[in-house]
């Protein structure tokens, strides 16, 4: 009997690969890039983080990261972008 691979999880990240904890920004992030915040959303969307999870890990509010999401939705990865917010509101 083969002994069994521990499969670790993961979701598929904003690029279409595969999203694991460890691709995950490092909790100390400040510059929050739209890949980054798209990683984010990705994971709690797929379940490899919670809401509450991901809020503490990155010292976010929800409302902020409820932002993150509907600029997603609303724009796509486009939406994310700082420089261009007064563009997408």
């Amino acid at each position: 009997m083969q002994p069994r691979l521990k499969k670790e999880n993961y979701v598929i990240g904003p690029d279409g690969s595969p999203l694991t904890l460890a691709d995950l920004p490092q909790p100390s992030t400040q510059r929050w890039v739209v890949r980054r915040k798209a990683e984010v959303v990705a994971a709690v969307r797929g379940g490899l983080l919670s809401l509450e999870e991901a809020c503490e890990r990155y010292s976010l509010t929800v409302e902020e990261f409820l932002g993150w999401q509907r600029s997603i939705d609303k724009h796509g990865l486009a939406g994310l972008r700082t420089t261009r917010l007064q563009n997408y509101r």
